[in-house]
């Protein structure tokens, strides 16, 4: 295929089980793609300046002062398009811990089951970043519960957990990202090692392309309580993106990635534009080294105990508000 020919070279090579995880995320994006009707991507209008501002690195606002940014997202960069990180990059905290709220709403499980999801999420929130170990045994918890249930019962109760407890969750200011990636007429992604279904049915409702997510295996319409590969993290997230970059004629160069977790660096280190959003410290300390950018949506608090002057720390729905246009001046790698 010709689109494989400016495939990037992998930095971590994926094991055979990511290799197998990434492309069944592909191949489910996919399917999901083509059961909707593709709209022309329309050609942008445009738009007043407006106020727009995001908790900026400061020697990043200086080396923007030197000389002018070029348009990003460019709006005539058809092959183009945008990867995000789902938990604590476009919602607070993990997606997999509000399903699990809202199955034990439903009695999909008991109430020790729900404390261990609590303590779960408490520590996800508290770490700020994804320990393998950690999100390895919720997903597990996750499986064992599913397992013999229909896939159209989780996804019509996956609409309803997402109004009860997720839509409250969406960082303004990463969503904005999005739809500025969207307003110049490219395609947007989430890829996550939430399940897929789960994650296809929040990009829907943000508006979003479509998701690449953790694909469960199941048969005749039943969930067997198997994974097929690996969870969708770390390298096999970039093998997802490799096999929908194939697949939909996407240029990485031109693409851009957006991040909370050192996790992720495989990812980031596909595409042409990298965004640190809501970095760990990890993450934050790479994309410094390699010159990516860093945004912040949480509050000054958390940004203050993460190194970012507290008055700058304005907060997700101040970042929501004064986002787009920031996104548009900003120079890249």
């Amino acid at each position: 295929m010709a689109a494989r020919r400016w495939l990037t070279p992998r930095k971590q090579a994926g094991t055979e089980r990511s290799v197998l995880a990434g492309e069944a995320a592909a191949q489910a994006a996919e399917a999901a793609l083509a059961t909707k009707t593709r709209p022309e991507r329309p050609a942008p209008e445009p738009e007043a300046e407006s106020v727009v501002e995001s908790v900026v690195e400061p020697e990043a606002e200086a080396a923007a002062e030197e000389q002018p940014e070029p348009e990003f997202p460019d709006p005539d960069q058809p092959r183009a398009a945008a990867f995000f990180d789902l938990d604590n990059t476009v919602m607070q905290g993990a997606a997999i811990f509000h399903f699990g709220r809202g199955l034990y709403k439903r009695k999909f499980f008991d109430t020790r089951d729900l404390l261990r999801f609590a303590w779960q999420q408490t520590y996800f929130r508290m770490a700020g970043n994804e320990d393998p170990e950690h999100m390895q045994d919720v997903r597990e918890s996750a499986l064992s519960i599913i397992k013999g249930h229909r896939v159209e019962e989780l996804m019509s109760i996956g609409e309803e957990i997402y109004d009860e407890y997720m839509a409250g969750k969406i960082w303004p200011g990463t969503r904005a990202l999005a739809q500025a990636h969207l307003d110049a007429g490219q395609r947007v992604w989430l890829v996550t090692a939430a399940p897929v279904e789960t994650a296809t049915i929040i990009a829907r409702r943000l508006g979003l392309t479509g998701a690449l997510g953790t694909v469960a295996e199941s048969r005749d319409g039943v969930y067997t309580g198997h994974l097929v590969g690996e969870p969708l993290h770390g390298p096999a997230k970039a093998e997802a993106v490799r096999a929908l970059a194939a697949a939909e004629d996407l240029d990485l160069s031109q693409c851009a990635a957006y991040s909370d977790s050192a996790n992720d660096i495989p990812i980031l280190s596909l595409v042409g534009h990298p965004y640190a959003i809501n970095p760990d410290s990890r993450l934050r300390k790479h994309a410094r080294a390699e010159g990516w950018r860093l945004r912040d949506y949480r509050t000054g608090r958390k940004a203050a105990r993460i190194g970012i002057p507290a008055a700058a720390g304005m907060g997700a729905a101040a970042g929501g508000t004064l986002a787009a246009i920031a996104l548009s001046r900003r120079r890249h790698r």
